[in-house]
């Protein structure tokens, strides 16, 4: 407000708009980097809950050296997810997979190609459709062999297959065995046979001559005409660009690609015009676009355009890819530097694709402003095995300072000195180390394997700001409970504890009545502060995230006392709040001519200081029991 010169007297009135109410910060939740089954790679994404993780990213998958030595397991990855999820709300899951995995595809026959085919198939059929028989073209946004089912050669058959009795008629016993499970006399019921719960199908239903519109269905790779499983339902969609339902506006053919700056810093750049709405496909390309279907003149429908519109079928996806080979993943208590979970994370190796990942995960992470969480967990990542890419997350979280990051010092079956070991190398209040590992009930899996601290410390977090808020200490009886762990790798003694915690390592003690509980809240930085301490950090990402989300409603506006009064009024809420709720003693907002002078405002800049006392947690409690004569008066309490 400009200033006012009072020449008469009178009763001036002004008006001060401190009612300045920014939109709430919704939950930001946590990140956890690696590998899963199937997915987007490379490509942060949320998920709300552990079943919607399922859908999109898959749990089980076999390993092993050979065919006869398969077995089911499931990435650490999973394990944090799955944990976090219990209580949290919002979790950020960044794949990471090799550079020689694949997306798979599907091209989608038209209806006239389809009669087309079906005069010609005998035992003999394409290895491709051809352009003039293919309506559109489906690929998959994730990478991975699971999204796959057959050849290409098999997987056009399917999809040209109409009802599945075609295949049982003409004699190609050896796509039936394939596709489809033949039960009584001969009769079908359109279930994959090497189909899983993993794998995705696709299902032209609904055609519309009249419209020129369809209905596609994506499918689970394990259901049946009978019992369909419909995982995603787009309805009412046509081939002309000129209609808001066009396939690719409904559907999207947004594509990701990882592009480097002169740096060398990995980013994310879209191809394609219109935005994914499928978690699972996108639109590559549509061969037969059937332009101004419906005519304007009032004549009905261009019936030429009715042989481009897809054959009511249904088919299956093909060329999906791995990278590692299956028989190459080291698991569990296998993991080395050179071989975590399938990948090679040291990056003088001849084949440095898994480190080059991470770094780009972490690099694509690095954007503060596109991708928005308070916690980062990299299970199968070790610090003492994997220590470029320790180093470079502990930058990346500096930088952004927005970010706490739980790490696992040391590989299973190593003691505590290696543990400490590896926390003597690191110096940071953005990070910190649990040990040792702990023994999970898989019940999907039907046994009991040990995983890295972190996977399960990823629940305390989660069920710590469910309970609390997060400036409360994620350890301890009350918060820090590991009550899916069965047992930790090795039960601490207080000597144990002591040498561990002194060294800025949170042990997992064990408690006969309480079982495993996390016993400790230190980040890893040396110098004593109250910045040594957890709690004391998430208060204060708390507070810095608050500040710059709400502050930046005031970006561009005029540096005068009026703004900075709204500065306050929108900060100083949460400040008041956290007082109530324990996190601090007391604090002051500094923003006025003090830190404001006229030099400040000439370069453009509005400064404000906050000063804070942390609320500091009881971690040692100690009691003095004085033993009196029996004549000696009690000392009088304080209250009295």
């Amino acid at each position: 407000m400009a200033k006012t010169t009072f020449l008469s007297a009178g009763v001036y009135t002004r008006e001060f708009d401190l009612s300045f109410i920014p939109a709430p910060i919704p939950p930001v939740g946590a990140c956890v980097i690696g590998p899963t089954v199937r997915g987007p790679v490379l490509m942060p994404t949320k998920v709300a809950s552990y079943s919607e993780y399922l859908r999109w990213y898959g749990d089980i998958f076999e390993s092993g050296s050979s065919e006869d030595d398969m077995q089911s397991y499931k990435y650490l990855t999973t394990y944090a997810v799955q944990e976090y999820l219990r209580w949290g709300d919002v979790v950020t899951v960044m794949r990471i997979d090799g550079s020689e995995s694949q997306k798979a595809y599907s091209n989608i026959i038209s209806s006239g190609g389809y009669h087309e085919l079906l005069g010609e198939f005998g035992n003999e059929f394409a290895e491709v459709i051809s352009e003039t028989s293919m309506s559109f073209t489906l690929q998959t946004i994730g990478e991975g062999e699971s999204l796959s089912v057959g050849t290409s050669a098999e997987a056009v058959a399917a999809s040209a297959s109409g009802s599945a009795e075609i295949f049982y008629e003409t004699g190609l016993s050896d796509v039936d065995s394939k596709f489809f499970q033949i039960v009584d006399s001969g009769s079908l019921v359109n279930s994959l046979v090497d189909g899983t719960r993993f794998n995705i199908r696709w299902e032209i239903a609904n055609v519309d001559e009249t419209r020129g519109t369809f209905d596609l269905y994506i499918r689970r790779g394990n259901d049946t005409d009978t019992r369909k499983v419909v995982l995603e339902q787009f309805s009412g969609i046509t081939l002309d660009p000129n209609e808001p339902n066009y396939i690719i506006k409904i559907i999207g053919d947004q594509e990701a690609t990882i592009v480097y700056d002169a740096a060398g810093i990995a980013t994310i750049q879209m191809s394609g015009n219109y935005p994914n709405r499928s978690r699972f496909v996108r639109v590559s390309n549509v061969q037969r676009n059937t332009m101004n279907y419906i005519r304007d003149n009032e004549l009905g429908y261009k019936a030429a355009y009715t042989a481009s519109l897809p054959a009511e079928t249904w088919g299956v996806f093909t060329g999906g890819t791995d990278d590692p080979d299956e028989n190459e993943r080291y698991l569990y208590t296998n993991i080395t530097r050179e071989n975590t979970q399938g990948y090679n994370l040291d990056p003088n190796a001849d084949d440095a694709s898994g480190y080059s990942m991470y770094i780009d995960a972490l690099d694509i992470l690095s954007n503060k402003d596109q991708y928005d969480f308070d916690l980062l967990f990299m299970p199968g990542i070790i610090a003492d095995q994997h220590r470029e890419v320790t180093t470079r997350a502990i930058t990346m979280v500096e930088d952004r300072g927005d970010v706490f990051l739980v790490l696992d010092p040391t590989s299973y079956n190593q003691g505590s000195g290696a543990a400490i070991q590896a926390a003597d190398g690191r110096n940071t209040n953005y990070a910190a180390f649990y040990w040792p590992w702990v023994q999970v009930t898989d019940a999907d899996l039907g046994g009991n394997y040990w995983v890295p601290a972190s996977t399960q410390v990823a629940g305390v977090f989660a069920f710590n700001d469910y309970v609390s808020e997060k400036w409360f200490a994620p350890a301890g009886l009350n918060r820090g409970g590991l009550d899916m762990v069965v047992q930790a790798e090795r039960t601490l003694t207080i000597n144990d504890r002591d040498a561990l915690y002194n060294k800025n390592v949170n042990p997992i003690a064990t408690f006969p009545q309480n079982g495993p509980v996390v016993w400790g809240q230190k980040t890893l930085q040396k110098k004593r502060s109250a910045l040594d301490r957890i709690n004391v950090r998430r208060l204060l990402i708390a507070a810095k995230r608050h500040v710059a989300n709400t502050s930046k409603y005031l970006v561009f506006e005029q540096n005068t006392a009026e703004t900075r009064a709204n500065f306050i009024n929108i900060t100083k809420p949460f400040f008041d709040e956290a007082v109530q709720k324990q996190g601090i003693y007391d604090y002051r907002i500094i923003i006025d001519e003090r830190n404001n002078t006229p030099d400040v405002i000439d370069r453009n800049e509005m400064r404000a200081q906050i000063y804070l006392k942390p609320a500091k947690t009881a971690e040692f409690i100690i009691v003095d029991f004085l033993v009196l004569p029996t004549g000696a008066a009690f000392p009088i309490d304080n209250d009295q």
